[in-house]
């Protein structure tokens, strides 16, 4: 049995939602089988308190021997107190197979995001991920019931028809067609359930993404006016989901309420032709107390399969979102070329993008999306048709471009761990390579500022640093890698002037003969630059240095000057 706790949770069967919730049951056989037999037990149990309860009175009561009543009395409560033990050993396993099946799906959700890397963000949203390890994992947990009190109930419902079989036939033949009738009675609502469900959750995925993006870009939306707008938009999407919300809670109210009360009109059904047979002289007293007993057992096994099967209906819904998002694929690496050796120039024939090697490039753009673009595509996170040496990228090794080209977002995420986890990030670099990077980046008093230096902790996404000291961090992680190609988007648009000073004079010192692409249009790093390409609609619209660009592009010159006379305050948040 694989332990999802100890990073083996096993291969998942993404054939289809309902083989998944069957996989995460039989990874855990043997605590299912468990389950199986303490829920099968339990539930057998409950059918044998009627049978002694009749014994004690046809044995007993009837005949007006007290020893014999006392002694029926006392084989009720030890196996009153057996069933109690049972109840219990029931409950902890289904605990242990629910959480199972709960950190088991996070980790296979986990390590598939792992293996898409940077496909991931193209093929599913932040929000979809979210919901998944929020939601979907606890549906599909509580539809692991069956495999204990599930199968315990229909053995017990089995065994009841068969008990009432030997009372009377037609009792037996009402016990077996009832529950298939409670079923095609619930049948339209369990569908209608489903569709809801379906509904509510795409709708939930979809505001949790909005409110990542909230969240996310707060302080630009701020800055832009934006902000009123974007929220509006959540509160409009939040009542719509909401009201979804009162659709399911609707539907499910139904179902609960007539899983229920349909139950107690069988036990009635089973009660009234007990009786009339009781009248008839066909059932002994004894016999009808334990026609009754056994027609109030079938209460709880079904309940829990009307419950279960509500339970089953709604884990699919949350199933078939686990199985879509564990079989998107990869980027294919389906390059079998030889990596270009030594210097060659990196192009993106789509832009007209060519770098020369051991040069620092920066692209200028007024739209940073475009110039973002076309570092994509450098990196082959796009598969458009870049070059390396000649050979386009898709026919080379990923690994071997991943290795060798690196791309440094902006927003590029920070793990929990320490500072030296941090800045080290895969490679194996000593202390002094780290803060040799940390200087590079004018990142020194970051690390002086933390307790305990390189040992200092940081929180996920660096919630305890500014957004500058978070920036300068992520260039410090990039030149440790030491990439023979960098690609770096607006690595310094958090910071003042001054420390985007710092920052490039470390940069140029630290990737000295190295290609190095920034984007930027900030005249410090333009000016830093051995070639700058201006880009108007994702296309090279000139090619220079950036004091040639400014004599010789009118439109170069309006967009330089207008981040020149950007204030500080607005560009950065810089620590103190």
């Amino acid at each position: 049995m694989n332990d999802p706790t100890a990073g083996d949770p096993g291969e998942p069967d993404v054939r289809g939602p309902l083989r998944f919730l069957c996989w995460l049951a039989t990874s855990q056989l043997r605590r299912s089988l468990a389950g199986t037999f303490f829920g099968t037990a339990w539930m057998l149990g409950l059918t044998v308190q009627p049978y002694l309860l009749s014994r004690a009175v046809d044995d007993g009561l009837r005949t007006g021997r007290t020893a014999v009543v006392l002694g029926w009395a006392a084989a009720m409560l030890g196996f009153g107190l057996l069933s109690a033990a049972l109840a219990w050993f029931r409950h902890r396993t289904m605990t242990l197979v629910r959480l199972d099946a709960t950190f088991r799906t996070v980790n296979v959700v986990l390590r598939h995001s792992t293996r898409l890397g940077a496909a991931l963000p193209r093929q599913a949203t932040a929000g979809e991920v979210v919901t998944i390890g929020v939601s979907d994992v606890i549906r599909m947990s509580l539809a692991l019931t069956f495999v204990g009190p599930g199968v315990g109930a229909v053995v017990c419902y089995l065994a009841v028809a068969v008990l009432l079989l030997a009372l009377s036939p037609l009792l037996a033949l009402t016990v077996l067609l009832g529950l298939p009738l409670l079923g095609l009675a619930m049948r339209p609502l369990f569908a209608r359930q489903r569709a809801a469900e379906n509904r509510y959750r795409d709708r939930q995925a979809r505001l949790t993404a909005r409110f990542e993006d909230l969240a996310g870009g707060l302080r630009v939306l701020n800055g832009l006016g934006g902000k009123d707008v974007y929220a509006g938009r959540y509160r409009d999407d939040s009542r719509l989901l909401r009201a979804e919300g009162y659709r399911v809670g609707a539907v499910t109210s139904w179902i609960q309420a007539l899983g229920t009360g349909l139950p107690v009109l069988l036990l009635a059904a089973v009660t009234w032709i007990g009786a009339r047979l009781a009248v008839s002289g066909q059932l002994t007293p004894g016999q009808l107390a334990a026609a009754f007993g056994y027609a109030a057992v079938l209460v709880s096994p079904v309940y829990f399969l009307l419950e279960i099967g509500q339970d089953v209906a709604r884990a699919l819904v949350s199933a078939r979102r686990v199985v879509d998002f564990l079989s998107l694929s990869p980027d294919p690496d389906l390059g079998t070329a030889e990596p270009t050796s030594g210097r060659a120039e990196l192009a993106d024939p789509e832009s007209g993008i060519r770098l020369a090697p051991g040069t620092l490039t920066v692209l200028a753009c007024a739209r940073p999306a475009d110039s973002a673009a076309v570092a994509e595509r450098l990196a082959r996170f796009d598969a458009a048709g870049a070059e390396w040496g000649g050979t386009p990228l898709t026919d080379l090794p990923l690994t071997a471009v991943r290795d060798r080209i690196t791309l440094a977002e902006n927003e590029a995420a920070l793990f929990a761990g320490t500072l030296r986890e941090t800045v080290r990030g895969r490679t194996g670099a000593d202390d002094a390579a780290l803060l040799a990077a940390i200087e590079a980046a004018a990142a020194r008093d970051v690390h002086d500022a933390l307790p305990g230096g390189l040992d200092a902790p940081i929180a996920a996404d660096g919630r305890n640093l500014s957004g500058g000291q978070r920036q300068r961090l992520r260039l410090a992680r990039a030149l440790t890698a030491d990439p023979e190609v960098l690609l770096a988007v607006e690595p310094t648009s958090a910071v003042d002037a001054h420390t985007e000073a710092a920052m490039v004079a470390g940069l140029r010192t630290a990737r000295a003969g190295r290609t190095t692409l920034l984007t930027s249009t900030s005249p410090l790093l333009l000016d830093r630059a051995d070639t700058v390409h201006y880009l108007i609609d994702g296309e090279v619209a000139a090619t220079g240095t950036h004091r040639e660009l400014l004599r010789t592009r009118p439109d170069y010159r309006a967009l330089v000057a207008r981040d020149a006379d950007s204030p500080a305050d607005s560009r950065a948040e810089e620590a103190s």
